[in-house]
């Protein structure tokens, strides 16, 4: 029960005057620090504060990797479809319509062509947002359209990968999509064209374990988490504690399993070097 009582409706107070603040004017990183968003973006978004790479999209990744952020995407009607009438705690039909209604994406990877540092390239960078960036028939047909455009027109290939694996929505239909991949690759590798993948935050699953390492190159962004299991299942499996740092890109270079982390705001430049080498 309240102690104290309105009894007059309407009254005007200074509260009512008071605004929310906007949502998406700051960003918190996960070791507290702010920043402005704007200038996070300015930024290739990369927390100047602690040097946190932020998790970006498709759409963030063209924007810095393009030249004054021109491109023309490719193959962008291919869409996921349901071929084993799929339903668990609600059919795949139905998420698949609620993921595109929030994400306003088709599926988890796009691609894209234009001008890197005055180099065309070919591009396709996988999207979290999207069922966990997840790997389906709609995925695999996209990077194999994307591979022939680069054989076609001369090209080279970028992958940026960003995945929790396979979709498990498809079962034997997207654990194909790894050999097809592959397949189309040699044809890529046969024509001499560089294959140069970039694994960021996180990378896991059927794409660590098929194209994602099969880069002429292999790039990572600082602290991406890259793995085929996750460190929870592997700790109950083995029954031993991980070692420190376990799956993150720096522990995988120190193994071998990369060839070189790189810094978002340096991403560029880099992938414009090896291009030149790789092509020659």
């Amino acid at each position: 029960m309240a102690w104290f009582r309105r009894k007059k409706k309407n009254i005007q107070t200074s509260t009512e005057e008071k605004k929310d603040t906007p949502k998406g004017l700051w960003y918190k990183t996960p070791t507290g620090k702010i920043i402005e968003t704007e200038e996070l973006e300015r930024n290739n978004y990369v927390s100047p504060e602690d040097d946190f790479h932020v998790k970006i999209g498709s759409q963030q990744y063209f924007e810095i990797l393009f030249d004054d952020k021109k491109y023309e995407e490719l193959h962008k009607n291919i869409e996921s479809k349901d071929p084993l009438n799929w339903e668990d705690s609600k059919k795949y039909t139905d998420r698949i319509k609620e993921t595109k209604k929030k994400t306003g994406l088709k599926d988890s990877i796009r691609t894209a062509t234009g001008n890197l540092e005055g180099k065309k390239v070919v591009v396709s960078a996988m999207d979290f947002n999207f069922i966990g960036g997840s790997l389906g028939s709609a995925m695999g047909e996209k990077i194999v359209r994307a591979i022939d455009y680069s054989i076609k027109n001369n090209l080279p290939y970028i992958l940026i990968c960003k995945s929790g694996g396979a979709r498990m929505m498809e079962a034997a239909h997207s654990l194909m999509q790894m050999a097809k991949v592959e397949a189309k690759l040699i044809q890529l590798a046969n024509k001499k064209l560089p294959y140069i993948t970039l694994l960021t935050d996180p990378t896991f699953g059927g794409i660590t374990a098929s194209f994602g390492m099969m880069g002429d190159i292999t790039l990572a962004e600082p602290g991406a988490l890259i793995g085929f299991a996750g460190p929870r299942v592997i700790r109950e499996t083995i029954g031993q504690d991980l070692p420190e740092g376990f799956q993150t890109s720096e522990f995988l270079l120190e193994k071998g399993f990369i060839d070189v982390i790189v810094h978002r705001s340096s991403l560029k430049m880099r992938l414009s070097q090896l291009i030149d080498l790789l092509m020659e």
